[in-house]
């Protein structure tokens, strides 16, 4: 039975229509097939006929002459064409092309560094705007973003962040609670660290709910959940918190410097004849608060009197520097007040509310210097990127320095400073020896506080002989592991070699010509021990001369960590512990953005799926 001709097709190139019906003849020539372009070869009944270069002619009045069904305009109509510009151009993007994708990626961000909702991608004015932006774009929907870009997004976030960690050195943590508008609880931990640049790096680590009671039994359970190794951690000074950070093993742990002085300051506030002044004071502020007129009649005594147009600041019971404020404030205002507490239009309204007496307005004073310490170190907390613990003791020593008492000081104000230093030394207390040693030894690697001028040479003495022992145990312990692989390798090598001695090495033409006369200088035996070496580099560096305290150790170690290999390799341990719990503090903000009234369902999942994109992620 005869088979088909095999026929070959023509070029893409070739647009009429009449090639659909039509192709090369292939023949058989010395064993090999070539296909015979000068001719062509109908596929219905397979009659060659010859090829005119450029010319369908042919071709076509075969088909009209032996296949009359076949349609050729009809064909020629339905073959694809180029699209015209106003065409292209009103064609949506596929989901999966790159610029639709590229958009997506870029809302998600949006969602997550704006924070806001999944709900956006649901609002008209949302989506007149990417209408007229960009008019082919499909805007996903809001479960796509929630259930899979973002998702995505934080996979790669992730990704990045144990990249970062697991080329420190050294972590620290710092965790707090919080609830949101639903009234759910959360535990949010963050990381610190000092890179290979010498920069501090902190990430939201991830933000976990409570569904029992804040016991410590639970709290550690997170905590050794997130980190499996024990990590120095700084939390508040609540009772809680400290006994979850003991029981999960995590040593040291730095109480919050920043939550120790707001604690010492209310002490001091609690005094009784403090709290009286401050009723008194708080119940002008909130009459001119509320009462217009008052308000009124104080904005024109204010202009007559050519002070500062602003409003009397009024106090928070959770925060002490707003009681600092508000007294502060008022004695800057107090000539205002009293004229506008005095005009006819006012005093009218007055009930229970009297000035200062002159007594009063000297004890205002003088609270507000005495607390102005505590308001510099607490705006230094809140100013400082990563406040590291090398400024806990200098601080703390400022702060007691500052609260002795003087021949001037009335009896209220003994009792303030004496409420206050009471306080800060059961916080620091010297019988927790192990704390306050490595205190001391991470300000003495601050080049800003390594004269420890509040120390006795005797203690300054054992400061700088701790940091000497330390890298000889640290080095001890490199050593120790090295060795144990050293051996291992060893082990293996001798096991899987022959018995029979290896050739002699060859010496190279170098070593040929010159070895005899310059050998290699053996290292005598009175070379410095490794425990010689580090006490000098721990005395020189005791010599070198103290940086500036508003200058920054970390770009001092930068510069000088090849002259001081072993202490800077201790300093990125030490500096790298923040001094506050502020960075998981900051995330109460950031979660009440998040979780809003309109969103008080978002799950869990969610609420740390987007805490953790908004605090770590960073534009390009």
């Amino acid at each position: 039975m005869a088979t088909n001709p095999e026929i070959a097709d023509p070029p893409c190139s070739f647009k009429s229509a009449v090639w659909q019906h039509f192709g090369y003849p292939v023949e058989i020539k010395d064993g090999n097939c070539v296909v015979d372009k000068t001719h062509t070869i109908c596929r219905k009944c397979f009659k060659k006929l010859p090829q005119v270069a450029g010319n369908t002619t042919n071709m076509q009045m075969h088909i009209l002459r032996h296949h009359p069904e076949i349609n050729l305009a009809a064909a020629q109509k339905t073959t694809q064409q180029q699209p015209t510009l106003p065409s292209f151009f009103q064609a949506n993007f596929p989901a999966n092309s790159d610029r639709a994708q590229k958009i997506t990626n870029a809302i998600a961000i949006f969602m997550a560094l704006d924070m806001r909702p999944f709900s956006v991608v649901d609002n008209e004015g949302f989506k007149y705007l990417l209408s007229v932006l960009e008019p082919r774009y499909v805007l996903p929907s809001r479960a796509h973003f929630s259930q899979n870009v973002l998702p995505k997004l934080q996979e790669k976030m992730k990704a990045k962040v144990e990249e970062g960690l697991s080329t420190a050195e050294s972590i620290a943590i710092t965790t707090d609670g919080w609830t949101s508008r639903a009234t759910d609880s959360y535990v949010t931990i963050t990381t610190h660290y000092i890179t290979g640049n010498w920069q501090i790096a902190n990430h939201v680590l991830q933000t976990r709910p409570v569904y029992e009671s804040h016991t410590s039994d639970h709290l550690s359970g997170i905590l050794k959940e997130a980190i499996k190794r024990p990590v120095p951690v700084t939390t508040d000074n609540a009772r809680n918190i400290a006994n979850a950070v003991e029981a999960a093993g995590f040593s040291p742990h730095i109480r919050c410097f920043a939550h120790t002085v707001n604690l010492a300051a209310q002490r001091g506030m609690g005094v009784h004849q403090m709290s009286r002044l401050l009723g008194r004071v708080r119940k002008v502020v909130t009459f001119c608060h509320r009462n217009t007129t008052a308000a009124a009649v104080l904005k024109e005594k204010q202009v007559m009197l050519q002070l500062p147009l602003h409003k009397l600041v009024q106090d928070v019971a959770t925060r002490w520097n707003s009681s600092h404020d508000m007294l502060e404030c008022y004695l800057e205002q107090q000539d205002a007040v009293f004229s506008a507490l005095t005009d006819k239009s006012v005093k009218k309204n007055i009930k229970d509310i009297v000035t200062l007496s002159d007594d009063d307005v000297k004890l205002a004073e003088d609270v507000v210097q005495v607390l102005k310490p505590l308001k510099t170190v607490t705006t230094l907390m809140s100013i400082e990127q990563i406040p590291t613990i090398s400024m806990i003791l200098p601080l703390k020593h400022r702060i007691l320095a500052s609260m002795k008492h003087s021949g001037s000081d009335s009896t209220v104000v003994k009792d303030i400073k004496a409420a206050i230093a009471h306080d800060f030394e059961d916080r620091y207390p010297d019988t927790d020896r192990a704390l306050i040693q490595f205190l001391h030894m991470s300000t003495a690697l601050d080049p800003c506080f390594k004269s420890l001028p509040f120390l006795d040479e005797t203690t300054r003495h054992t400061i700088f002989k701790s940091l000497t022992e330390r890298i000889l145990d640290d080095c001890s312990q490199t050593v120790q592991a090295q060795t144990s692989r050293d051996e291992t390798e060893e082990q293996s090598e001798i096991a899987s070699s022959s018995s029979d001695c290896p050739p002699p090495a060859k010496r190279a033409p170098m070593a040929e010509l010159f070895g005899d006369i310059f050998p290699i200088e053996q290292a005598s035996s009175s070379s410095k021990s490794l425990s010689e070496v580090v006490d000098e580099e721990v005395q020189y560096y005791r010599a070198v001369q103290s940086l500036s305290v508003d200058s920054n150790p970390l770009v001092w170690w930068k510069d000088n960590q090849n002259q001081f290999p072993h202490l800077a390799k201790l300093a990125k341990i030490y500096l790298g512990i923040p001094a506050t719990s502020v960075p998981s503090e900051r995330v109460f903000s950031t979660a009440g953005d998040i979780v809003t009234a309109q969103r008080a369902r978002l799950s869990p999942d969610n609420v740390d799926m987007m805490v953790f994109l908004k605090k770590n992620f960073q534009l390009p």
